[in-house]
């Protein structure tokens, strides 16, 4: 079953450009307990969102897991591909207006860099569905 998750990157550090001109990575640099937890609990397949801190504050892209490793004791191995740039980016401001995240962890727990996503949160912004009627 296919799982779906937003992953944080400071774009001066590693942008989704930056990904999509390499089109795979190993996505690392995570510490946070709660961030890896939700790095192990990914698998081949699942769909990934990328989320732009700093100035951008947007999330800007799609990718997916390619595969993930369990080699390293501190940290999970998880490759990722680039899949597209979003139509559009979907700013936090957006997010938190609308009431799909109100129990979200992106929005209540800001710091957290890899956050587990439902299937209909991850439609939301990956496929611009009618923001204006969720956020009601």
């Amino acid at each position: 079953m296919t799982a779906y998750y937003l992953l944080k990157t400071e774009p001066s550090e590693y942008s989704f450009a930056d990904l999509s001109r390499e089109k795979e990575t190993v996505w690392d640099g995570v510490a946070n307990p709660v961030a890896l937890r939700n790095l192990r609990g990914m698998q081949s397949g699942d769909r990934l969102l990328i989320y732009e801190t700093g100035n951008v504050k947007s999330v800007v892209g799609a990718a997916s897991v390619i595969s993930v490793r369990e080699s390293d004791a501190r940290a999970p191995q998880v490759k990722i591909k680039a899949a597209r740039l979003l139509p559009r980016a979907v700013a936090l401001s957006e997010i938190k207006a609308s009431r799909l995240f109100s129990n979200s962890p992106l929005v209540r727990q800001g710091r957290l860099s890899v956050v587990p996503l439902s299937e209909e949160q991850y439609r939301y912004i990956a496929e611009e569905q009618a923001h204006d009627q969720l956020s009601k």
